[in-house]
């Protein structure tokens, strides 16, 4: 099946980006590096009559610090982040996700804003950057908003983007060298999509943490202060609560208790590995 036939504009600045969207009065889709938009089109799972293609955009191929944060255009690819060319505020958290994304040539032209925006529960980085506390730039002709990752996805394929928006950067916050992560996805094979992912953040120096389940049919699910594991954490593998995280799928709509199991088995592996 081929894509529905379509308009294609691929403007020379962010400001013409925004002006073609506004015109589009809601009819136009953002393409960046295409990657999960131009299945989709073929598939004709979507047909808008506009493309707005900004993968050339200069502006948004950037990566800058801002203080203790690491503001990230939104048209960096995974193959950038794989490849260092970034500088490095995770202590190497960013590289070692980007290198487990589908295969290199996905990595190569898929980028880290269009993931997001694509919202897929599968995607990576809709559970590491919610689990790393991540924000999120969203620029419409009408200016501009922050919000943080875990407000941005709103379900599977659904986020807080408004008719003329599109994500512009992910502002990531600087992990102090204590700070432990853990991450563990379950896929058919290397480089298919997730049947389930977890990330696990550990922060001693603010005694905070975070466990973040995500490729469900929703928004991840987020849980602070550790209560996955039952209060202050001194060793997760001996205070993970499986039944509680079970329950906790279950109230999230995984109602196939093999499905739960397999959760369950991958959050227990991130925990582990934030606690070695």
């Amino acid at each position: 099946m081929k894509a529905a036939s379509f308009a294609y504009e691929r403007p020379n600045s962010v400001g013409a980006a925004l002006a073609l969207l506004a015109d589009a009065n809601g009819g136009a889709r953002i393409m960046a590096g295409g990657q999960s938009l131009g299945p989709m089109l073929n598939l004709r799972l979507v047909q808008p009559p506009l493309i707005v293609d900004i993968a050339g955009l200069a502006e948004l191929r950037t990566a800058e610090r801002d203080g203790d944060d690491l503001v990230i255009g939104a048209c960096v690819t995974h193959a950038d982040i794989e490849d260092g060319r970034l500088p490095d505020v995770t202590h190497g958290v960013l590289r070692r996700i980007a290198r487990g994304i589908a295969y290199r040539a996905v990595r190569n032209r898929g980028t880290i804003g269009g993931s997001l925006g694509h919202a897929d529960p599968a995607a990576d980085w809709v559970t590491t950057l919610t689990a790393l506390g991540a924000g999120v730039r969203l620029t419409s002709s009408t200016g501009q908003r922050d919000i943080a990752v875990a407000e941005f996805i709103q379900g599977a394929l659904q986020t807080a983007l408004r008719p003329g928006e599109f994500v512009a950067a992910i502002r990531l916050p600087s992990l102090s060298p204590t700070t432990r992560f853990g991450y563990a996805k379950a896929c058919r094979k290397p480089g298919e999509f997730a049947h389930a992912m977890a990330a696990v953040l550990i922060e001693p120096d603010k005694s905070r943490n975070r466990v973040v389940i995500g490729a469900i049919d929703r928004a991840p699910i987020v849980v602070d202060d550790s209560s996955l594991s039952g209060g202050a954490i001194t060793d997760l593998r001996q205070q993970f609560d499986r039944d509680l995280a079970d329950r906790l799928l279950t109230q999230a709509g995984v109602t196939d208790p093999a499905a739960r199991h397999i959760h369950v088995s991958v959050l227990a592996r991130a925990m582990a590995e934030a606690a070695a």
